[in-house]
């Protein structure tokens, strides 16, 4: 009996796949199996990725091979490097809080950034974009269809950002109330926020589904393999 490649794959599919659905009867070792080898597998592929593609390329070539420019650049991060292990020592742990520092303000910047440039901005532009009456036209929508998707999704965008004010003065009673304008604008957005989840729970719901449709096909058609062999 020849094993060829795809009927060890489908075994190890299999498995793998009777394994993770172990779940159903509740957390059991066969379970805990899976689970470890995924993230023992996630964590060396990720450890090759780091080592062959940031620390050598990066970091062990411009230090052997490098310019003095180049070696000067590279060292700065592996000074960084050592600083961080550093923290394992209580008493040099002080140390390491530049190299911290440098990290959390970078990653803050970063963060940020990307908030306001691939977020918000895009989000300004596209409720813009739908007041757009030429690029309307030019999908066959009419003026009326156009202005009133428009104010959906404006209306939408306001309610949604105006829910998460949060500034709120003391009244009479001592309690602390946002205005009622406020109240009902962010009851409002409200209803958009749950409309927007349930979409994405939905999506959520119809990948995972589409994940378990594929995974009985895959099992089926290992079945049928195996029925060849």
């Amino acid at each position: 009996m020849t094993f060829s490649p795809d009927l060890i794959i489908g075994v190890i599919s299999f498995i793998f796949t009777i394994l993770i659905f172990s779940y159903l009867i509740g957390d059991n070792p066969l379970f805990r199996i899976a689970v470890y080898l995924f993230v023992g597998v996630s964590a060396g592929y990720v450890a090759a990725i780091a080592v062959w593609q940031v620390l050598i390329p990066r970091l062990g070539y411009p230090l052997w091979f490098g310019s003095l420019n180049e070696k000067i650049f590279a060292a700065v991060p592996l000074l960084g490097v050592l600083f961080i292990f550093m923290k394992a020592s209580s008493r040099l742990s002080g140390v390491a809080r530049m190299t911290m520092a440098f990290l959390v303000g970078a990653g803050a910047a970063v963060i940020l950034a990307g908030a306001v440039i691939g977020t918000l901005i895009p989000q300004v532009e596209a409720t813009i974009n739908f007041f757009d009456l030429n690029a309307a036209a030019s999908r066959n929508i009419g003026f009326m269809e156009a202005i009133g998707n428009g104010s959906i999704v404006l209306a939408g965008t306001i309610f949604s950002l105006v829910y998460f004010h949060f500034g709120a003065s003391p009244k009479a009673d001592g309690s602390m109330r946002r205005p009622k304008v406020i109240e009902i604008i962010a009851w409002v957005g409200r209803i958009f926020i749950g409309i927007t989840l349930g979409a994405i729970f939905a999506g959520v719901y119809a990948a995972a589904l589409t994940a378990l449709i594929e995974r009985i096909s895959s099992l089926i058609n290992f079945f049928k393999l195996f029925g060849n062999f």
